[in-house]
């Protein structure tokens, strides 16, 4: 059996730019998608904490060390700057490989500088953070 699992997760990334009329993707810092190994035109997920919004995307690859999180096109619509949002990636792993797997997780400050990046804690038990 093959099971879909985290693969990558930026958490409680800053939005810092909307931008509809440019064509759909979301623009991630090099250095971000570098930590959490997203390649340019991967799938990802955004979900908006601020809002509770939620859309599927591709990311695409910003200047090193800019902070920039940007979202593109019609999901666009469903951020401002300011918001708070986690990006995520997923993966599928065979049965064996999916109980020992460690997703990669960075965690960033409010200009999206990475702070800390660790393995997943999940559970209701762990500080948000």
């Amino acid at each position: 059996m093959m099971r879909k699992m985290l693969r990558a997760k930026i958490h409680r990334a800053t939005v810092t730019q909307a931008n509809v009329d440019y064509e759909g993707s979301i623009t991630i810092d090099r250095r971000l998608m570098e930590a959490t190994d997203l390649l340019p035109n991967e799938a990802v997920c955004v979900w908006n904490v601020t809002s509770g919004n939620r859309f599927e995307t591709y990311a695409v690859e910003g200047p090193p060390d800019s902070g920039v999180v940007c979202v593109n096109g019609a999901a666009a619509h469903l951020v401002s700057p300011g918001d708070l949002v986690i990006i995520a990636a997923y993966t599928w792993l065979d049965e064996e490989a999916a109980r020992v797997y460690e997703p990669k997780v960075v965690f960033v400050d409010e200009r999206n500088r990475m702070r800390e990046k660790r393995a997943e804690v999940p559970g209701p038990e762990r500080a948000v953070g």
